[in-house]
This record gives structure tokens, C-alpha cells and sequence, in this order.
């Protein structure tokens, strides 16, 4: 059996490869994007694409637990990352630890996912010190979004810039193996990218960084409103619908099933 990427691994490709990274929920889908990916993120993006939330913010901890522990069971290859949701980690590092440890031990994940600055880096460290890797978050941040003002691009001025890049800094040295970035203006990124030693994620921040995120769901076409850095690779939504009208046709004039997919009779 082929090895799982592990966080070293990640983290040995800055500057070198670019890290394929996807946001999963599901089994079915973390069987097939398991071999083309290097990390299958549980995003607390789940909220709006799985249940339909308005923000990330009602996310609990129970349900990120649920859905990474699926994608670990149904995935070998790729570095699993669980994000953790709101409120789970901020009061303290206490806190933290034992949000994390909750998630790494029902889940088998190889690492977590948190959002903040130089604000949470002792929670990192403490974190890491303690065994559990840690993948950090600047930039537009979802679970900042009310503080943000929005869903708002970072690093307009150059005091953004200043801030983001301090950000990143204080995550990098407290032990993130690697730092998504949201968001941003590409210079804004190609300097951060530049300025620290271990991998940056872009989602909505340009080639600059050392790999890229999207939501799943956005890539194939299945939310109604992505975001306008999304390159949909597919449709899928059409394609669902199309499916969903011709079976729909097909049961109101009694041509499904046919008998091909009916059970035949047998005789005694």
C-alpha cells in the first residue's frame, strides 16, 4: 500500500512542486479525488455547500468530526486536513488542545486547520509543541467575517499588506507547516510567499503562492454563486438537472423501469 502524504512532505515542497489542494466532505467524493490530490481539506466551508448555511459560524465541532472521519476512511493517498470550526479554539490554547485532540484521535487526520494571525500563534505553538500539526489561515478569513466588515479581498493598502504579512510571519515561526491564503492581491502574496519558509495555499490569491484550494462543489459547477476567482472544470449542475428531468420523464410515462432493470421471475 502507498504511503499517505505526511505533513513533511507538504512542507518539503515549498518552492518545488505546487500542492494540489481540494476541499472534501464526503466518501464518495474523497474516493475520487484521492489519487490527484496532495492535501483533501474538511473545510468548515461544509456549512454553506452541505447543509446550507449562511456563513461558516454554526459549524460545530461534532460536525467537522463526522465528515473528516468519512474522508479519512475513504481516502490512502492524500494528507487529510480538518478545519476547526468557530469558537472551538479561540478562548485559549487549552481550548485548542482539546478541540484538536477530539479531531485527530476520532478522525485519524493527519493535521487541523485554524484561522487567525499573530493572535493565535502561541495557540499554535502550543498546539504543535504538543504533537498535533497545524495548518494556518490569513487573509480574508470566513469565520472573520463579521469583523471583516464582509467577504472582502485583504491587502488593499499597504498597511493590509503590512498586517498580512506580519500575520503570516508570527504562524510561520510559531510551526504551521503550511499557511493558506485568502483573498489577496497577487503582489500581496508573492511577497508573503517569498518572505517565509514554508508553503503558502492560495485560494483567490493568485499562482504566486506555493499551491492552490477551491471549494469542490465550486469547481464542478454545483454551487449556484462561487466566487469570481473560481475556473469552473465542469458543469455539473446542468448535467444534474438534465439526469433528474429525463428520470423524472421517464417514471411519469412508465418507460422505468423497463425490464431490464427488473427482477425476473423465477419459477419453482
Amino acid at each position: 500500500m502507498a504511503k499517505r502524504i505526511s505533513i513533511l512532505d507538504i512542507a518539503a515542497r515549498k518552492g518545488k512542486t505546487p500542492i494540489v489542494t481540494l476541499t472534501c466532505y464526503t466518501a464518495p467524493m474523497a474516493r475520487i479525488l484521492d489519487n490527484h490530490v496532495d492535501i483533501l481539506l474538511v473545510g468548515d466551508s461544509l456549512g454553506n455547500v452541505i447543509y446550507g448555511l449562511d456563513s461558516t459560524l454554526p459549524v460545530t465541532l461534532d460536525m467537522m468530526i463526522r465528515h473528516g472521519a468519512a474522508v479519512v476512511r475513504s481516502s490512502s493517498h492524500a494528507l487529510v486536513v480538518i478545519d476547526m470550526p468557530f469558537g472551538s479554539y479561540q478562548s485559549s490554547p487549552a481550548q485548542a488542545f482539546e478541540s484538536a485532540a477530539r479531531i485527530m484521535a476520532q478522525t485519524g487526520a493527519g493535521a487541523v486547520k485554524l484561522e487567525g494571525g499573530k493572535e493565535m500563534a502561541p495557540t499554535i505553538q502550543f498546539l504543535v509543541e504538543r504533537g498535533i500539526p497545524v495548518m494556518g489561515h490569513v487573509g480574508l478569513m470566513p469565520q472573520h467575517f463579521n469583523a471583516l466588515g464582509g467577504y472582502r479581498y485583504q491587502g488593499r493598502t499597504e498597511s493590509e499588506a503590512a498586517i498580512i504579512l506580519e500575520n503570516t510571519q508570527a504562524i510561520a515561526q510559531a510551526g504551521a507547516f503550511a499557511i493558506v491564503i485568502e483573498g489577496v492581491k497577487e503582489e500581496v502574496a508573492r511577497t508573503v510567499s517569498a518572505q517565509i519558509n514554508v508553503p503558502t495555499i492560495g485560494i483567490g490569491a493568485s499562482p504566486a503562492c506555493d499551491g492552490q484550494v477551491l471549494v469542490i462543489d465550486d469547481m464542478l459547477g454545483i454551487t449556484a454563486h462561487a466566487p469570481s476567482f473560481v475556473k469552473h472544470y465542469a458543469h455539473l449542475s446542468q448535467s444534474i438537472e438534465q439526469a433528474v428531468k429525463t428520470y423524472s420523464e421517464e417514471v411519469h410515462n412508465r418507460t422505468f423501469p423497463s425490464a431490464e432493470y427488473c427482477f425476473p421471475f423465477k419459477k419453482n
